[in-house]
């Protein structure tokens, strides 16, 4: 080339080769060659002082675009599950890129707030300017933090509200973000740790104030990650849809299905009716019918509403609110079996013999219209003979047929015997502002338990039809307890002097035997739970390793698609095995069906562990009125810091934390699960009947601490442990001995030591 290139020319390039960007790629690029190569670094420098490039060692590249590989920070998913990630090289003075990262197959998972070196390509006439392909992460996404924000002289501190935290964390004056003593805020983890070794933040979010009425739900939902506002495309989705008709559907609008839900419930996602069987060749048997709303229907592969369902993965429940996996538009109405409104739904028709067993079904997909929306308390009522005016009319053609099958399904229950845990649930009470008003354990009555076993039932029907028609679908699936944890089982036995049998396949039965042992005994509620405790979390997974807890070889999860994303894909899966229509399982959503299982697996053990907080605050905040006063309960857990106890009245757990027990050191048994005194040869086990003081209760963090005051109706000296005068413990000789139960066990343990050594 005879002339040096302009200032725009250099630009063009340089923007249309951002991986040529060397002054001598640059000059090869214009053919310059000698003692022009001056005038181009004179132009090259001159771009470089007015702003338009940027040396970066040896190369050039404009402030206005991205290099061909950099490093980017990841967004929040959008409202269609698509992950944009910000430039963290960006210098340019217009608006920043929008970067579109797009993971492959064998990219680790990828979340907000991961740092990310990628390759990107530039795009034209997308929505986005860049797309980026995975190199390498690099970092992890920066720590966070749920507290209460305390103003000081020099910027202020973070009170976390996770009572397992033990740090608080510092926050500077420029990086409150404006937030006021007494705060409710959330904050990320900036830099080295600070003074006193504690970690430094900056506060990212703002929540306002954490003793405001019904915030408690709130902390944990924003705490947990838990998705509460649905996108505009979701709600526009759902906003659009309409009522369906009977085209392609079966007729059920003759049958007399009833919904049977808590007094309070919103939506009504399945219904029931049953009748005794007229087939001659089933006497005594029965036809029972179990109809789910079709979401399928409404929620289709691939739309917003289905990524965003997919993303929640389940709904959250929450004494004062809940969190839905859909739309109120969807879940409230549309696929809420309301009563005497036409419904879509999937049925399933199963006939039981005179002793409950299946031997036979069908499903449906049909038009269904409920006959009645009841309760269960008022369907109970009725069948012990307090009928009212929504009951008595279907009491004897609807009510009693559904009791009489229930019974043959009890003793269908009664041989398969599954794990029968002993467990009454809490409720808590709230008033209109969110206040506790009480604490109770929940009816358990046979209505409960009619639609229960009518369910495991259906859910029974769809896994076998699905198995047989080799349609893919995702299994619940629950797994025998580790040998690990049957072992604890069996000292905790031991300890109550019962015994659990071994040298055997382990079966819900011998379990069973176990718990029937302890019924009525003091030691019932520490069987039942300890028993719960050595069972294995339940999970989904497109493999069939059966559900041990409910003794069953094949389950899967169908009668409840409006609050788990598990049943729509059951639903789903149904539709395609039975040709029913075009809106039933993709290829795509079996290619990646394990991917989907582990993912609702997580959001549902992350809605449990919400859910639990926030019944822990509650219970918090309804005790701190009444903190000295004592209350009676057992010991439930031993730690290495102290013993923690479920009391009777409200099911609350709180700490009796080891050094408010006496100054004595307190040797740990982790395999025991014990605390013993050095001195005094005190001993803290599970199962212990205990009185306690209530030192302290934090709404803020649902912590509850205690004083032990005595173990098995001996008293400590001194009213507790913890009286210490002068700097002196309190007087020695407060040894309180387990059962005699414990001792035995102890020496069985050494005895069984002694044999390991000798066959060694």
């Amino acid at each position: 080339m005879s002339r040096i290139p302009t200032k725009a020319e250099i630009l063009d390039w340089i923007s249309a080769n951002p991986t040529h960007t060397s002054k001598r790629d640059i000059a090869k690029a214009f053919g310059i060659k000698g003692a022009a190569r001056i005038d181009l670094k004179r132009i090259l420098k001159e771009l470089e002082a007015e702003g338009h490039l940027q040396k970066r060692k040896k190369t050039y590249r404009d402030p206005e675009q991205l290099p061909p590989v950099t490093v980017v920070q990841v967004k929040a998913p959008d409202e269609d599950g698509d992950l944009y990630a910000r430039a963290l090289e960006w210098h340019g003075e217009g608006e920043e890129p929008r970067i579109l990262v797009l993971p492959r197959a064998s990219d680790p998972a990828l979340g907000e707030g991961d740092k990310l070196l990628v390759k990107l390509q530039k795009m034209q006439g997308e929505d986005h300017d860049y797309q980026a392909r995975l190199i390498r992460r690099i970092g992890s996404n920066p720590k966070r933090v749920l507290g209460i924000y305390r103003e000081g002289s020099e910027g202020g501190r973070i009170v976390p509200i996770d009572k397992a935290a033990s740090n608080e964390w510092m926050v500077a004056s420029d990086a409150a973000n404006g937030a006021r003593d007494g705060e409710l805020v959330e904050a990320e983890q900036v830099g080295p740790k600070g003074r006193m070794g504690l970690p430094r933040a900056r506060i990212v979010e703002r929540l306002g104030d954490p003793s405001a009425p019904r915030a408690v739900s709130l902390i944990a939902i924003h705490q947990h990650g838990i998705p509460d506002q649905f996108p505009d495309k979701v709600m526009a989705e759902a906003d659009a849809a309409k009522p369906m008709g009977l085209k392609g559907r079966e007729d059920l609008r003759d049958l007399p299905l009833v919904t049977i839900d808590p007094a309070d419930a919103r939506d009504h996602d399945d219904a029931c009716y049953a009748h005794a069987d007229d087939d001659p060749k089933n006497p005594g048997g029965h036809v029972i019918w179990v109809a789910i709303a079709d979401v399928a229907a409404y929620v289709r592969p691939g739309s917003a509403l289905d990524r965003e369902a997919r993303k929640r993965g389940n709904s959250s429940y929450f004494p004062d609110r809940v969190v839905p996996m859909l739309p109120d538009r969807l879940s409230g109405d549309l696929c809420s079996l309301h009563e005497g409104v036409p419904r879509p739904c999937i049925a399933v028709r199963m006939q039981i013999d005179a002793d409950g067993n299946k031997i036979g079904h069908r499903f449906v997909r049909g038009l269904m219209r409920s006959a009645a929306s009841l309760h269960y308390a008022e369907v109970q009522a009725a069948m012990d003979g307090d009928a009212n005016e929504k009951t008595a009319p279907f009491l004897d053609d609807v009510i009693r047929p559904l009791y009489a099958a229930y019974e043959a399904l009890t003793r269908a229950r009664a041989a398969r015997e599954p794990l029968n845990l002993d467990l009454p649930e809490r409720k808590i009470v709230l008033d209109d502002d969110g206040s506790v008003v009480s604490v109770a354990f929940r009816d358990r009555l046979d209505a409960h338990k009619l639609i229960e076993e009518f369910m495991v039932l259906a859910n029974v029907a769809a896994a076998e039809t699905l198995i047989k028609k080799r349609s893919p679908l995702l299994f619940r699936v629950h797994e025998e307890p580790t040998q690990e944890k049957l072992e604890a089982l069996r000292e905790t036995a031991r300890a109550a002097g019962l015994n659990l049998a071994k040298g055997q396949v382990l079966q819900t039965r011998h379990l069973n035997a176990l718990l029937n042992q302890a019924a009525g005994t003091d030691d019932a509620e520490l069987v039942n739970i300890s028993t719960l405790r050595s069972m294995q979390q339940a999970y989904y997974n497109p493999e069939n390793f059966g559900h041990f807890g409910l003794a069953l070889r094949n389950y899967a999860h169908f009668t409840s698609p409006i609050r788990r994303y598990a049943d729509l894909i059951v639903h789903r899966s149904l539709i395609s095995a039975h040709g029913w229509g075009d809106d039933g399982l993709t290829a795509e959503e079996i290619e990646r069906l394990e991917q989907t299982a582990t993912h609702i697996s997580d959001t549902e053990r992350r809605s449990m562990i919400a859910e639990r907080d926030t019944t822990d605050r509650y219970l918090a905040a309804y005790l701190s009125e009444r903190v000295g006063s004592e209350f009676t309960g057992r010991i439930s857990g031993i730690a290495r810091f102290g013993a923690f106890v479920k009391m009777d009245e409200t099911g609350a757990d709180g700490l009796v934390p080891v050094r408010s027990i006496g100054r004595e050191f307190f040797h740990f048994d982790a395999e025991a699960a014990t605390l013993t005194g050095s001195e005094t040869g005190m001993q803290l086990g599970i199962g212990q009947r205990v009185t306690v003081r209530l030192v302290q209760a934090a709404p803020v963090t649902g912590g509850l601490e205690l004083e032990l005051l005595s173990i098995e109706d001996q008293k400590l000296p001194g009213g507790g442990g913890g009286s210490r005068k002068g700097g002196r413990r309190s007087p020695a000789g407060r040894t309180v001995k387990r059962k005699a139960a414990k001792s035995k066990l102890k020496a069985a343990k050494v005895k069984r030591k002694v044999e390991r050594k000798r066959r060694k």
